[in-house]
């Protein structure tokens, strides 16, 4: 009779073999509680599933972490911590962190084959994040060198002032399906860099990607107990970690929703927050763009995951002038997608929403913006199982949940304007500003533009904006904090003033 750990690794094997992956060991946790994962301990009872969303099929059942195991885990991380930040140099930490980089791109194929299983988007995008996840990993095993303090003139002789910044501390992830890889190694690597620690708390439909990545992390050298995974129910555990207060940060990538819950959760405790949240971008096309140019760009940016980004275009704001060339040039192009299972069609170019029930919430959308007018010029309506036909709506009005809400979904909702500040003030009208798009060939358009828009982030006559060299987060309600560049790393670290005095 097999044992119940001969079943699990029998199980992780046949896994390893289905998706054709050459390091079986990427899945060495999966199925284990983040005590298996970080120490090989306790085991949970409770369980979830991991499906395919092409598929619906079960790709793996992972074991909870239980909510009294979580305090074990902070202890651990607390205890690491000290160790990280004190007998690890910036150059030490920044070789492990160089070391996981490099691993990460050794095995790129596999961890682009996880993602697609389980997260759904086609291959060609799956190998893409997995190169933009490495590339954090690249950037922040340098910038833990460049955390500098001061010296500051006293206004006194006998004085000497110094700032000097250390690391906060533990600190807490809860990263989103949307991007499985990438947005754990923006947060941990910039937390690593820094001296603290971290504990993630992946999303429970694409737990298999991060315990990859948490395989790599152990094998370049991260000590026992500096990066550590939990999964399970989000709720419980998310009020677990804000209300710690061995826990000194949380950072989250989520919806807004989510995000002032955390807020709350984590004010009882003073926790330093970052905060990525939701978006409801803005394209702008004014008259003077290169059309084809901005369709390339909207595609880019608004079918990219199958509209399942927080920086997808989702308001298509477009002169009059050049409304009709540009919304069919846009159809074309989305009706050229493929939709398929990225795993069996590697020329498929258009995955499946995350579950039936966000493809749901999606033709809702579609619905009440058809109801009230809405043109539908490709798509609108449900294919089969999750997916969700890449749709273009024009004569979209403001009082459209497409409009209003953010979609999430591949769909195009296009309106007009016919001078500049009608374009900026609807635009802006929204709660969410994080990524907005303009395309124009008038330079004096693009600085107006891009002072007026009321976003973190602005791309001119680009739908790419994401890249590690470069701070990304949001104004208003879309978050609090930067990530990556030289920006990213200092959210980890607090500034100390030191007075030094009878000189």
């Amino acid at each position: 009779m097999s044992t119940a750990g001969e079943d699990d690794d029998a199980r992780r094997s046949a896994l390893a073999a289905a998706l054709k992956l050459r390091n079986a060991n990427l899945l060495r946790f999966a199925g284990a509680s983040a005590t298996d994962a970080s120490r090989g301990a306790s085991r949970a009872s409770e369980t979830f599933e991991v499906k395919n969303p092409a598929t619906n099929a079960t790709l793996a059942t992972v074991l909870s972490t239980p909510r009294a195991a979580i305090s074990d885990v902070l202890r651990r991380s607390e205890d690491a911590q000290k160790v990280w930040a004190t007998e690890f140099s910036a150059h030490a930490r920044g070789k492990v962190i160089r070391r996981w980089f490099e691993l990460v791109e050794a095995n790129a194929e596999d961890l682009a084959r996880i993602m697609t299983a389980e997260q759904g988007k086609p291959l060609i995008e799956s190998r893409g994040e997995v190169a933009y996840a490495a590339s954090f990993l690249e950037w922040f095993a340098e910038e833990g060198k460049r955390v500098y303090g001061d010296v500051v003139p006293s206004s006194s002789t006998g004085t000497r002032i110094m700032v000097v910044k250390q690391p906060v501390g533990v600190t807490a992830a809860i990263t989103p399906w949307n991007f499985p890889l990438a947005m754990i190694t923006r947060k941990a690597g910039a937390a690593l860099a820094a001296g603290c620690s971290m504990v993630v708390k992946p999303s429970e439909e694409t737990p298999l990607s991060a315990f990859a990545l948490g395989v790599l992390a152990e094998q370049a050298g991260c000590p026992d107990g500096v990066l550590q995974f939990i999964v399970g129910d989000p709720s419980a555990i998310g009020a677990a970690l804000c209300e710690s207060p061995v826990v000194r940060k949380i950072t989250f990538t989520g919806s807004t929703r989510v995000g002032k819950l955390l807020m709350k959760q984590s004010a009882d405790t003073v926790k330093r927050v970052s905060m990525e949240l939701g978006g409801n971008a803005p394209f702008v096309v004014c008259a003077d763009a290169d059309v084809d140019a901005a369709v390339q760009g909207a595609m880019a940016s608004k079918f990219r995951n199958a509209g399942q980004t927080c920086v997808c275009a989702q308001r298509f704001i477009v002169h009059a002038s050049v409304e009709a060339e540009f919304v069919q040039k846009l159809a074309d192009a989305a009706s050229a997608l493929v939709m398929g299972d990225g795993l069996e069609n590697e020329d498929a170019t258009q995955g499946p929403l995350i579950n039936a029930a966000h493809a749901e919430k999606v033709d809702s959308h579609v619905r009440d913006a058809m109801s009230k007018g809405a043109v539908c010029h490709t798509g609108g309506k449900r294919a089969h199982g999750s997916f969700y036909e890449p749709t273009v709506l024009s004569k979209c009005t403001e009082d459209m949940l497409v409009m209003r809400e953010e979609t999430f979904g591949p769909v195009a909702a296009v309106t007009t304007f016919v001078d500049d500040a009608e374009a900026i003030r609807i635009a802006n009208a929204t709660t969410a500003g994080l990524a907005s798009y303009v395309y124009t060939s008038d330079v004096k358009r693009t600085f107006y533009f891009s002072e007026k828009l009321d976003f973190g982030i602005v791309g001119v006559n680009t739908g790419a904006i994401s890249t590690a060299q470069a701070p990304f987060g949001g104004t208003k309600e879309s978050g609090i904090g930067r990530e990556g560049g030289k920006d990213g790393v200092h959210e980890y670290v607090e500034q100390k003033y030191v007075c030094v005095g009878g000189l």
